[in-house]
């Protein structure tokens, strides 16, 4: 059995359940997640997989949990201090800590015998053989109505680029913002002119945890945008998926925004990522696609 944790927001989610899935199917075992370590980290985050998605996830029993890593590494504070690197002689070798950040090319044979996994796992590398597969289980589950259903057809009837502007908690917490940092104005503003240079009938669509930011920032040196703000919450989600309806795709340095464009199956789109994902020196050499733009 492959035991999936997961935890942090959808992209994270998103990411932790791809990269298990892939690894289940590749060694032919059942697959599980946990999704009680959500009160462990100082957020409001919570499980959105099964509410999101239309996809048949199970959840790992406490007795399969014991069975897979040890009764004393089960509990959820338990399994956090695990992850540190000072505690990895603890862990057992069917309790799986992503070791860095990059690819890691040693999970298959670690995972022969099963595992739990723990950590973020943000390659494609780790799901590349299985993509249509996780295509098909990352189906939004309801049907888009009101506003949202308003947008999908403005965007289908125009060459549509979304534009992803993360703040947030980028912004006002200083513990995040010392690892995450934000992309600056320039980035959208060089972002926006490849897109209209490579794609002149373009029309920009942003999506933004901080509507004001934009209407100062980007409006008056972009007048062709629409800004999409009314995605606020339990649904906030819905921003994904119309990012994924777009044609083309600037996304900020975010998992949510990652997805938004990794979704969108049209082969000939052009995304834009920030060259900088993090500003702690994170090595991100296999977080983008090979056929996505760095700027």
């Amino acid at each position: 059995m492959i035991i999936a944790n997961t935890v942090g927001g959808l992209g994270n989610q998103m990411f932790q359940y791809a990269c298990a899935r892939a690894l289940a199917l590749e060694l032919g075992f059942p697959f599980k997640v946990t999704m009680d370590m959500f009160g462990q980290y100082a957020s409001h985050r919570c499980p959105e997989l099964d509410r999101v998605f239309s996809l048949k996830m199970e959840v790992a029993q406490p007795k399969e949990l014991r069975r897979m890593i040890g009764a004393l590494r089960t509990p959820p504070a338990v399994r956090r201090v695990l992850g540190s690197k000072t505690f990895a002689f603890l862990r057992g070798s069917r309790f799986i800590v992503e070791p860095h950040f990059r690819f890691w090319d040693g999970l298959l044979d670690r995972a022969r015998a099963g595992g739990y996994l723990q950590g973020y796992w943000q390659s494609e590398r780790y799901f590349s053989k299985h993509m249509a597969t996780i295509r098909s289980d990352f189906t939004f589950a309801q049907p888009l109505t009101g506003r949202n259903s308003e947008l999908v057809r403005a965007i289908r009837e125009r060459v549509a680029v979304s534009v992803h502007v993360r703040r947030g908690d980028y912004v006002s917490n200083p513990k995040i913002r010392s690892v995450h940092g934000v992309c600056s104005p320039e980035y959208y503003f060089r972002a926006m002119e490849r897109l209209r240079q490579a794609v002149p009938e373009a029309r920009f669509f942003v999506f933004s945890d901080d509507p004001k930011w934009v209407t100062e920032t980007l409006v008056p040196h972009c007048r062709d945008l629409v800004l999409v703000e009314h995605n606020r919450g339990d649904n906030s989600f819905n921003d994904m998926r119309l990012m994924s309806v777009c044609r083309h795709h600037i996304i900020a340095n975010s998992s949510f925004s990652w997805w938004g464009a990794w979704l969108n199956p049209n082969p000939d789109k052009i995304v834009i990522a920030p060259s900088q994902w993090f500003v702690n020196g994170t090595d991100t050499r296999d977080l983008l696609p090979q056929s996505w733009e760095c700027l």
